[in-house]
């Protein structure tokens, strides 16, 4: 049996994640202090297994709540280049998506490729009203499809990626607007000449009709050398599914019968109507930002991370009550006597030595002025998992002799109940080290 997964498809599975994304509470999160194998030199690739899904809960530090407005459709970002040979779009082409037909200017506009030059692309696209442009000097016939606002630039746009949006009928007054409701359904703009046969009469014809399901397109035809040489769309026509020219049926042409002329048709519903989905919007590219100690120490700036993702529906600890606040720390937490022989990564224990109902942690971050640390809890030899108590002693591994004693262990952290939730995604990266002045903006991209 032959089957394909078409592109609507994964355009598709990628507007669902975004409305689940609208519709739920999808965190992203960052995990993992203890640097990879070989000192970090070997990142493990990420395994889809219910042990890699429970050891990524495990070792998370801290979360952050993703809003609507923090993800976008996205596709490949092509830049347009003086130089650059651009392929042509094509209802016939089952690898279009895959091509280069659409590109990005330095103006932040975004224009697909109607019809190619002979070569390559030397004059930029420009323009932002919805009809199609002239054909230029090097042969090339652009289409304006929308501009990237700052605010999505800023957001969404990376070297490879750009964001992509449809506005499914909400005016914001853009051009995009415009080009989207004035869209020509089954329009014609470009006739392709596959083989321009031979022993014609030499000529322009003009008035030339384009026969099939659609209504007055007509076209130009050029015979230089006996040959179709050029055809030029004169009428765009509407509704066409289906269209051809009859070339041998031109008066006065004569010839051989033996060229080939091919219509392209516009998408469903017209040339700008749904950029997501004529562009190939399968791609998801979800925005990040964490902003220094963000919620109040839930991430902190101690430390360093090496694992991102995304959690669906996680509970708030102690509860089956879905997490809505913007962040949640998934630590533990407990004050100490004092933090001065205590550092990030420290394995720290509640006996002299591991063994069966001992409490063996590692230390994520320290608040040196409030002596508070965070913490995640490890299996100790046995296998097992213990708490620290007030009035504890306190261990760093290695070491016999304690360093400190619990104050106080805060019974809201973490703010997360271990294990809830589905990992949607899961990214292991070198280690990212953290500063209190530091901002990160990262950026996942999901390939649906």
């Amino acid at each position: 049996m032959a089957a394909i997964i078409t592109n609507r498809m994964r355009i598709k599975n990628a507007s669902k994640f975004l409305d689940t994304v609208n519709s739920d509470s999808v965190y992203f999160f960052i995990g993992k202090t203890q640097p990879w194998a070989n000192s970090d030199t070997t990142i493990v690739t990420p395994v889809d297994s219910e042990n890699d899904q429970v050891l990524a809960q495990q070792k998370m530090i801290a979360m952050k709540l993703i809003a609507a407005s923090d993800t976008s459709h996205s596709i490949t970002r092509y830049n347009w280049t003086s130089g650059t040979t651009y392929s042509e779009y094509d209802d016939q082409d089952s690898a279009l998506t895959t091509r280069q037909f659409y590109v990005l200017t330095d103006d932040f506009n975004v224009y697909k490729c109607l019809k190619a030059g002979s070569g390559a692309s030397v004059v930029k696209p420009t323009g932002t009203t919805y009809t199609v442009n002239a054909e230029e000097s090097d042969g090339y016939i652009w289409k304006y499809m929308y501009t990237l606002s700052g605010t999505s630039t800023d957001k969404f746009l990376t070297n490879t990626f750009m964001p992509v949006q449809t506005l499914t009928g909400a005016d914001d007054g853009s051009g995009q607007w415009d080009v989207e409701s004035n869209a020509v359904d089954g329009a014609i703009y470009h006739v392709r000449v596959d083989n321009g046969g031979s022993g014609y009469t030499d000529n322009t014809y003009t008035g030339v009709a384009i026969d099939g399901d659609g209504s007055s397109a007509e076209v130009t035809v050029v015979v230089a050398s006996g040959a179709v040489s050029y055809i030029t769309v004169t009428t765009n026509g509407t509704g066409y599914k289906r269209a051809s020219i009859d070339i041998d049926g031109i008066s006065g042409i004569g010839g051989n019968g033996d060229a080939v002329v091919t219509p392209i048709i516009s998408p469903i519903l017209g040339h700008g109507a749904d950029p997501i989905l004529e562009l190939g919007g399968n791609y998801v590219i979800v925005n990040a930002r964490l902003e220094f100690a963000e919620g109040s120490g839930d991430f902190p700036t101690d430390n360093d991370f090496r694992r991102i993702g995304l959690i669906q529906d996680p509970f708030t600890v102690g509860t089956t009550t879905v997490a809505t606040d913007t962040t949640l720390h998934a630590c533990h937490r407990m004050t100490l006597s004092s933090v001065a022989d205590v550092s990030v990564d420290d394995i720290i224990l509640n006996a002299s030595s591991d063994g069966s109902g001992v409490a063996v942690s590692r230390v994520v971050s320290i608040d040196t002025s409030t002596r508070i640390v965070s913490h995640i809890p490890i299996a100790n030899s046995d296998g097992g998992y213990a708490n620290f108590a007030a009035a504890e002693n306190v261990y760093v591994s290695g070491n016999p002799t304690s360093v400190a004693t619990v104050s106080s262990v805060d019974a809201t952290f973490p703010e997360v109940e271990k294990y809830s939730g589905q990992i949607m995604y899961v990214e292991n990266r070198g280690a990212v080290s953290r500063a209190a002045d530091q901002i990160e903006d990262i950026k996942l991209i999901i390939e649906m």
